[in-house]
């Protein structure tokens, strides 16, 4: 007999007489909101000047909302067990403390919301913290093998754009590197290349796996293309960050064979990654892109002038005399340096959620205009900064070093519970989820967080610890 709250209708009690396998399918449609929302909020801002990268934080409202309600389900019917709860609590105290954050913040919309085109504030926090939990409480095996089938359909989408944006420069924010030097650079529908290479490590690693275990013959051939597709993208983000993920989905290939027990054949799709790779770079080498004649890294000038300054106005101008711009080492390790020190200003709750800009602005005389709003204050004072690339360093910053330390309990449980579940059942699911995991957890010590793929990683993770049914077919 179904279960009544009141002695309200079984209709209205859903939650009561849900099943496992019901919450897994629902489990699937909140999976692929979280690989689509956002990128399909994101065409109208990237195809036309007039649309706000607004656009895109609705996506990952409707995404987010909806994990919400599936989150709080799996709470209710205790679906969270075993190697999840240290993680599910774990990312509980970052995201409470991220509210702790908000409060004591800079400004507390900014905190609330995101700084616009962002959107990474204590909402987006909370909605990281629904996409885990939803995983997490998956008892079968069929929701993960749909995640991972949303991954390299949503990654075969940024491909298609970001080979548009390759040869035709546009719709595109990143075609040049400066005023004078156009790179055609790829971001997809990722926001920004560097974000669109952390997105494409995670969706080849996807895509190889479906190739290799998918029954269907159309999906191994539609995982195939979108390996090579993205492959060849990921060369044109112009960045560190792109060719450490190439590196990755080769070794991804290894993992797939070795512990995940795919057939040997899956080893010819190194060529797949390698070549389109290669062909990349001859083309720019070759003067066939832009109006450059040799490869080189663009980290800075896209993470900086192009994307904060350029796209958001979100940071000042670049600070040439203290900034070799064109060295990547250096960009990198300056902002690393400089966030150390942010830290030290309010170690505990940090400058607030999405707001590491504000303790950096020293110039706020403007005379007599008295309209400036907050983009134009920002963009004035040369040398700052709204993000460093390590997502580590950028939590510490912006919510506290408590929520730092959060984070990184929360990596460690979940890939820790992931070897040892990886171990005993051997799910090429779980195996393929866990590589995911820990790709997102090395690649966060050269990228900060974004909403682009944010909520596709932490589906991921979470679905790296869900206890999985004996008879997980369903």
């Amino acid at each position: 007999m179904a279960k009544e709250l009141f002695n309200s209708s079984e209709k209205s009690n859903f939650i009561l007489n849900m099943t496992e396998e019901q919450y897994a399918k629902l489990a699937s449609a909140g999976m692929y909101a979280a690989c689509f929302a956002v990128p399909l909020f994101t065409i109208l801002p990237e195809v036309s000047e007039k649309a706000s990268f607004a656009l895109s934080m609705g996506g990952l409202a409707v995404a987010g909302v909806f994990a919400m309600i599936l989150a709080l389900i799996a709470l209710m019917k205790k679906y969270i067990t075993g190697k999840a709860i240290l993680p599910v609590a774990a990312f509980g105290f970052v995201t409470l403390w991220g509210l702790v954050s908000m409060i004591a913040g800079f400004d507390f919309a900014i905190g609330l919301y995101g700084f616009t085109g962002r959107g990474e504030g204590f909402l987006a926090l909370l909605f990281y913290f629904s996409f885990f939990t939803m995983a997490a409480a998956v008892k079968r095996s069929k929701a993960l093998s749909s995640l991972i089938w949303g991954m390299t359909l949503s990654g075969l989408l940024n491909g298609i754009f970001g080979v548009i944006q390759v040869f035709v420069g546009k719709p595109s924010y990143y075609k040049f590197a400066d005023l004078h030097t156009r790179i055609n650079a790829a971001a997809g529908l990722s926001h920004s290349p560097l974000f669109l290479a952390f997105f494409m490590t995670l969706a080849i690693t996807a895509a190889l796996f479906g190739l290799a275990f998918f029954q269907e013959k159309w999906r191994k051939a539609v995982s195939a293309v979108a390996v090579c597709i993205m492959s060849f993208v990921m060369v044109f983000t112009y960045s560190f960050i792109g060719w450490c993920g190439l590196g990755l989905s080769l070794i991804a290939l290894f993992v797939a064979v070795f512990a995940a027990k795919a057939p040997k054949k899956l080893l010819a799709m190194t060529a797949g990654i390698a070549l389109p790779a290669v062909l990349g770079v001859v083309l720019v080498n070759c003067g066939a892109i832009g109006n450059i004649s040799s490869y080189r890294l663009y980290d800075g000038r896209i993470l900086w002038w192009a994307d904060s300054y350029i796209r958001l106005s979100a940071s000042g101008d670049l600070d040439s005399d203290n900034l070799d711009i064109d060295d990547t080492l250096d960009v990198y390790s300056k902002l690393n340096s400089k966030a150390i020190r942010l830290i030290d200003k309010d170690p505990l709750t940090g400058t607030g959620p999405d707001q590491m800009i504000f303790p950096q602005i020293y110039k706020t005389d403007f005379g007599d205009d008295t309209e400036r709003d907050l983009n134009d204050i920002i963009a004035l004072n040369k040398g700052s900064f709204d993000r460093v690339y390590n997502e580590y360093l950028n939590a510490a910053v912006t919510r506290g070093v408590l929520s730092a330390i959060g984070l990184g309990v929360l990596l460690i449980s979940v890939i820790a519970g992931g070897f040892a579940a990886a171990k005993k059942r051997r799910s090429w699911e779980t195996v393929c989820l866990l590589t995911v995991t820990v790709w997102g957890a090395l690649l966060f010590l050269i990228c900060c967080s974004s909403m682009a793929f944010a909520p596709v990683l932490w589906c991921c993770a979470g679905g790296t610890v869900a206890a999985l049914a004996k008879k997980d077919r369903a």
